[in-house]
């Protein structure tokens, strides 16, 4: 895949004259959040130094299992309710006004589906993090002061065919069988993506992924 060079200049006009910008990724489960904002940072510190972008995507506020049994929210891992929004509001607050120290923040590891605390880094000098995440246009006040944090979000979007093949094949890379992938489509992640159609409010921007390929504006 590649990127319109027109989205590498409208991700660099979010950087502030001093401070730090910070760009939110956003699509429903298996739309290519994930790969898109690879992709984007990769080209950033290609352009300007490995030193000028972070990446710290939502997947780290994950309630732990342990969370997720004793309330009662185990078959419903990756639903609103399921994540520390109040937390990750409170970590993109510090990126946005601390560029003195590193701030460190938590990873979500694919194999053990579980977050890992400060597996992240963001040095001083980065100017723009970019991070992804299902719930960042959720009206509901505890994914709204994420958002109000965030100096833009843009939206991705995928054939509906391809989305739910890259979803499936997602959860057999990481362990489930090919039915156990399917029923955790059908039960949960469509589920999610049924209430973030629902209720999403409008993007900035929205980047769709070309037959081609090429992710471009929409």
């Amino acid at each position: 895949m590649t990127l319109a060079p027109d989205l590498l200049d409208l991700a660099d006009a979010l950087v502030p004259g001093e401070g730090r910008g910070l760009l939110g990724i956003v699509g429903l489960p298996g739309s290519g959040k994930s790969t898109f904002a690879e992709e984007l940072l990769t080209a950033l510190a290609q352009r300007h130094g490995e030193d000028h972008v972070g990446h710290v995507p939502m997947d780290g506020f994950h309630l732990a299992d342990a969370q997720l049994e004793r309330l009662g929210l185990t078959d419903r891992k990756g639903a609103p309710e399921t994540f520390d929004a109040e937390g990750y509001a409170a970590l993109l607050t510090r990126l946005r006004e601390d560029t003195t120290d590193t701030v460190y923040a938590p990873g979500f590891e694919r194999t053990l589906e579980q977050p890992l605390a400060a597996a992240l880094a963001v040095l001083p000098s980065v100017r723009l993090v970019v991070t992804e995440g299902n719930y960042l246009l959720d009206p509901d006040e505890r994914w709204r002061a994420a958002r109000a944090r965030l100096n833009a979000v843009w939206s991705v979007e995928v054939d509906e065919e391809q989305r739910h093949t890259q979803l499936v094949a997602r959860h057999v890379e990481f362990g489930k069988t090919q039915e156990q992938a399917q029923a955790w489509v059908e039960r949960v992640d469509e589920a999610n993506a049924r209430r973030i159609r629902k209720r999403s409010e409008a993007p900035d921007r929205v980047v769709r992924c070309a037959p081609d390929g090429t992710w471009q504006l929409a």
